[in-house]
């Protein structure tokens, strides 16, 4: 059996080509196309209703603050994806993001004229964690969830530790300048979202790499039969997810020019949501990059219109509960219709 046989095909959302045209825009077709594309459709009502409430909404620059907003979250969300997509789960994200802001404003105060270095520094403490869970979870067989929760209390400790048990203040004005900066009109976090999108989208599409991690979140057994290296694919996983967590850490923490030890808290929980609204499959091996971006948008979109409109926090939460529990039941009933 050779590895294209058991190597399956990336879900991109859509389904086969059907073999009776005739059936096409009959109800039963409509009905199908709106469930498979029920976040697309939730996204467009979300982005009406928001913009018949506050003629503020759909200004440039209110579309600018979500977009800024987002790419923190999109780094980390990206990273979320490939290690759900073996079936894995990474609780440390949040965590990672404190201890690497943290390390990065650690490096700047005591070298203001390098600011690459601290970003260079953040990049690495991430992907030194993510490489710790990876590690735990590839070769020692521990539970991604118990060995990422493990991380996620350890970062969240040593944050406090290099900060002495306090936010990282007096920072140089240049540090800001690592989020605040534009490169062709746009700030360099939405760059680096945009240009980080677009890069693992094709990678998960176009490349051998991709498929082994499709094919690990299928089924493990097999794909191992089949000549996939299953623990360096689940180690690159967590690492990717780590050091992208580094360098939403340094962003993050460029944003308000300080190091707080508590920076990127819940943040976890965001980065899983946006996954499975965007369409994966906690089990692994279904879902897509394009998913996981249209979930992020949708949860920024949402967080931004709730806040115009000044509802509370607490049914913030409550909101984006049911949405998220909504995703999934529709996500589960999609796949069994089309079982």
């Amino acid at each position: 059996m050779t590895t294209q046989q058991m190597t399956p095909v990336p879900d991109t959302g859509t389904s086969a080509p059907e073999s009776e045209p005739a059936g096409r825009f009959t109800a039963t077709w409509v009905r199908d196309q709106a469930i498979r594309r029920a976040m697309v459709i939730v996204m467009v009502l979300i982005i009406a209703y928001f913009s018949y409430r506050s003629a503020r909404f759909g200004t440039l620059d209110n579309i600018q603050s979500i977009a800024v907003a987002a790419a923190p979250f999109a780094l980390i969300a990206l990273g979320q994806t490939l290690v759900i997509l073996t079936g894995g789960i990474d609780l440390s994200v949040g965590s990672v993001i404190a201890l690497s802001a943290m390390a990065a404003a650690a490096t700047v105060k005591d070298h203001p004229e390098r600011l690459i270095l601290s970003v260079v520094v953040a990049i690495v403490v991430g992907l030194v964690a993510g490489a710790v869970n990876g590690f735990l979870v590839s070769r020692v067989n521990v539970p991604p969830f118990i060995a990422t929760l493990g991380m996620l209390t350890t970062a969240s400790g040593l944050a406090y530790v290099v900060g002495g048990g306090a936010p990282i203040n007096g920072l140089p004005a240049e540090f800001g300048e690592i989020a605040n900066n534009k490169v062709f009109g746009l700030q360099i976090p939405v760059l680096v979202m945009i240009v980080g999108v677009i890069l693992l989208a094709v990678v998960m599409r176009r490349t051998s790499y991709g498929m082994r991690i499709y094919a690990v979140g299928g089924n493990p057994v097999a794909a191992q039969i089949a000549g996939v290296k299953t623990k360096r694919i689940l180690f690159s996983v967590y690492a990717i997810s780590g050091m992208l967590a580094g360098l939403s850490g340094v962003m993050l923490a460029s944003r308000v020019i300080s190091g707080p030890p508590n920076l990127g808290q819940g943040y976890e929980l965001d980065s899983i949501a946006a996954v499975v609204i965007g369409g994966a499959s906690l089990l692994g091996g279904r879902g897509s990059i394009w998913g996981t971006a249209l979930g992020l948008l949708l949860i920024q979109t949402l967080n931004n219109g709730l806040d115009i409109l000044i509802v509370p926090a607490y049914w913030q939460s409550v909101i984006k509960g049911v949405l998220i529990v909504a995703a999934v039941a529709v996500d589960v009933w999609s796949a069994r219709r089309r079982t």
